[in-house]
């Protein structure tokens, strides 16, 4: 997709776990793909783990935009006219989806789907625009749209109106991710010397967050502090970090030289995202303060022979679902899949 481009504590007490109705059993669904298609991946979780966002392949190799439930299976949400769709962001409740689509002139434009209808939110008057993330009531979407000048600039869409964020000083700017209420987005930004920054972009401010540099925010949590993506070290090597108001942490590695963090949790103890292994092998993790764990080593048991998880994308506000993609053995597809953990973590 565009964006690769540019770029427990388990709860004891049987009865706690009656009353909150969660599964004591850890599950994993492959979500397949379309009809005919050999390729999906997941971007995105509701709440309660019911609904997962993506794209997959179709019978013609065109990449559809998809809305998975238990109920409906894979879901094509079509596109503006084009032959292209990708789903990235969906609210709490799973009745909205955002992410981009080529319309029939050819060109990408951002939309936002609900019940059937998937509405071109425009541009900045340039002929391109994208949406990454949504609000949780599904009323606030922002991305990237260029301008009439050609620039890319993040975006801030609510009401039918698409805001430009402007940039640090520089020409361009995205941005992926927001707070649950639509009031803190993030993303990064060219500075006036022209070097990518991170931003927390608030009441119309855009804020560079200084360290570290070449740092690429991804997402956010629900209040807005807590902030989550990945940074090129000294090494030239692409990092996970994850940002609070005490300053940048590097989150490491699974014993190779490489990660990035594309989701947090709500409260912003939880971030997952893809590392790589001792042998270079780029593996779904979770990270918590305990550290970062390998989750096909976590959820062994659930893999069959051959079959691992190898980004994790989004996690739900609780912590409980994790989705992605991997590589299903039984099927000898990448495929995405819905992770459920059995317990949010507390």
């Amino acid at each position: 997709g565009a964006r690769f481009a540019h770029v427990w504590s388990i709860v004891s007490a049987s009865s706690l776990l009656a009353t909150a109705g969660w599964s004591q059993q850890p599950s994993i669904t492959w979500l397949g793909t379309l009809p005919g298609g050999r390729v999906s991946v997941a971007y995105g979780v509701s709440a309660d783990g019911s609904v997962v966002v993506g794209w997959a392949e179709n019978a013609d190799e065109q990449l559809r935009a998809f809305r998975w439930t238990p109920q409906t299976g894979m879901q094509d949400l079509g596109t503006l006219g084009g032959d292209r769709s990708e789903a990235w962001g969906v609210s709490a409740n799973g009745s909205v989806v955002v992410g981009f689509s080529r319309n029939a002139a050819g060109q990408w434009r951002a939309f936002r789907w609900e019940n059937g209808v998937m509405q071109d939110l425009g541009t900045l008057g340039g002929d391109l625009s994208a949406a990454w993330d949504v609000s949780a009531d599904g009323s606030v979407v922002v991305g990237e749209s260029r301008n009439a000048a050609g620039q890319h600039r993040a975006f801030r869409w609510e009401n039918g109106i698409m805001q430009d964020f402007g940039t640090l000083g520089g020409c361009c700017s995205a941005a992926h991710g927001i707070s649950a209420d639509g009031s803190v987005a993030v993303g990064y930004a060219h500075d006036a010397t022209g070097l990518l920054r991170s931003f927390r972009w608030e009441n119309g401010v855009m804020q560079a967050l200084g360290t570290p540099l070449g740092s690429l925010f991804h997402r956010v949590s629900a209040d807005g502090r807590v902030l989550v993506g990945r940074y090129f070290n000294n090494n030239s090597r692409w990092r996970a970090f994850r940002w609070t108001e005490e300053g940048a942490q590097d989150l490491g590695t699974l014993g190779g030289a490489e990660g990035r963090a594309w989701d947090v949790s709500a409260d912003g103890s939880v971030v997952v995202g893809e590392a790589q292994d001792a042998f270079s092998r780029w593996r779904a993790f979770r990270w918590t303060q305990a550290g970062m764990e390998d989750l096909n080593i976590t959820y062994a048991s659930l893999l069959t022979p051959g079959s691992e998880l190898q980004v994790a994308f989004a996690i739900s506000p609780n912590g409980r679902y994790i989705v992605g993609v991997g590589y299903n053995a039984s099927t000898r597809r990448s495929e995405a899949f819905l992770l459920d953990t059995g317990f949010p973590l507390r």
